[in-house]
């Protein structure tokens, strides 16, 4: 690909990710100037044309300051605690920043739970889409007041990748405080050359993006990148970028060559398919045969009892599980037609046994094709 970046001049829907790193210095609050520059960056991109989502970090720092916290707190009620605080003053921000543009704001708080039951999913994705027709900014943030370690999205790389699935978004901008995807630690080795582009899915990518997290913020370099890989699903390319520099966002939009761009090599999945890959939480996993995986990866076949290993978690029928090779690998992940009791039974069976093993037959298949998306 000769000049990826190039391809940015023409796209129309980003989502642009800022991390606690950029929008807070340490003990003094949030960075109110980085708030108004990325206002105003903002402001550019949509007088060009595009559609902006943003998801931003910065409400446990935020609150932290206003508490008078020096360090970040590891129990969940005290992260809870401080994010509700933090949140008024990290929206009124945006709001104020934003509105000197002539843009208005809407405040996004979402849990993995949103996005793991499909009406949540549906109606969280009809509420952006609704936004971004009326011209309003959404800022996405994970509500973190709420959200329980079972629920969490970990970071907000991962919601930033969700939410570019969930709009649909053709552009991923994770703006972060190095100038990209280095091929080594450049606060530590100054021979470290800057990846301009790659393939989202280059396995090699995964020794160079190993870096250690900040004070304030939970996600790292190998987050990011798992985040492209995950954008990529829905045809997005990603763009990690100095969020430090003022004219990045702009020259991105030019199509100049900054920071590093990862594209998606494999065709976008559709819209149910995203939602399976990369919204539910999986609740077991299928150990399939290898004649089982080839038919899965090469045709997209439906698993059948027939071709299952062994049956591992405790899910009820229409919950997500995951479909690996005997050697552990994911291959698919799909919504199951039987219980893991059933599927113990039935496991290495032929759909025909179904009936004579459980006394009833729901479906033939373990789980069908347009349930199942292929993943490995």
């Amino acid at each position: 690909m000769s000049n990826p970046h190039q391809q940015l001049v023409t796209t129309k829907r980003w989502v642009i990710k800022i991390g606690s790193a950029l929008l807070t210095r340490v003990g003094e609050g949030l960075d109110l100037e980085r708030i108004r520059w990325l206002s105003g960056e903002i402001a550019a991109l949509r007088a060009q044309g595009k559609e902006i989502v943003l998801v931003t970090s910065g409400s446990v720092a935020a609150g932290m300051q206003q508490l008078g916290w020096r360090k970040r707190p590891h129990t969940l009620h005290h992260l809870q605690a401080a994010a509700s605080v933090g949140q008024m003053g990290l929206i009124h921000a945006y709001a104020t920043e934003c509105g000197q543009h002539g843009i208005h704001t809407a405040q996004i708080l979402l849990t993995h739970s949103d996005l793991s039951n499909r009406e949540r999913h549906l109606n969280a994705r009809s509420a952006l889409q609704t936004l971004l027709s009326l011209g309003i900014l959404p800022v996405v943030n994970e509500n973190d007041a709420i959200a329980t370690e079972e629920i969490r999205f970990g970071d907000n790389d991962t919601l930033a990748a969700m939410t570019a699935n969930l709009v649909e978004a053709e552009v991923l901008v994770i703006l972060t405080d190095q100038d990209g995807l280095f091929d080594a630690d450049p606060r530590i080795n100054p021979n470290a050359r800057l990846i301009a582009a790659s393939a989202a899915s280059n396995p090699a990518l995964d020794a160079m993006a190993g870096g250690s997290k900040g004070e304030l913020g939970r996600g790292g370099m190998t987050t990011k990148l798992l985040a492209a890989r995950r954008a990529a699903r829905s045809g997005a390319m990603t763009v990690i970028v100095s969020g430090k520099h003022p004219d990045n966002l702009r020259m991105l939009a030019a199509g100049n060559g900054v920071g590093t761009l990862l594209w998606p090599d494999n065709k976008p999945i559709k819209a149910r398919q995203q939602w399976l890959a990369g919204h539910l939480m999986p609740k077991g996993q299928l150990v399939l045969d290898d004649g089982a995986v080839a038919v899965i990866r090469q045709q997209g076949r439906s698993v059948l009892p027939v071709g299952v290993k062994q049956v591992l978690g405790d899910f009820t029928r229409g919950e997500l599980v995951i479909c690996t090779d005997q050697e552990g690998h994911e291959i698919a992940r799909g919504l199951v037609n039987y219980s893991a009791k059933e599927a113990a039974v039935i496991k290495g069976q032929s759909s025909q046994a179904i009936e004579s093993l459980l006394g009833y037959i729901d479906e033939p298949e373990l789980i069908h094709r347009d349930n199942l998306v292929v993943t490995g």
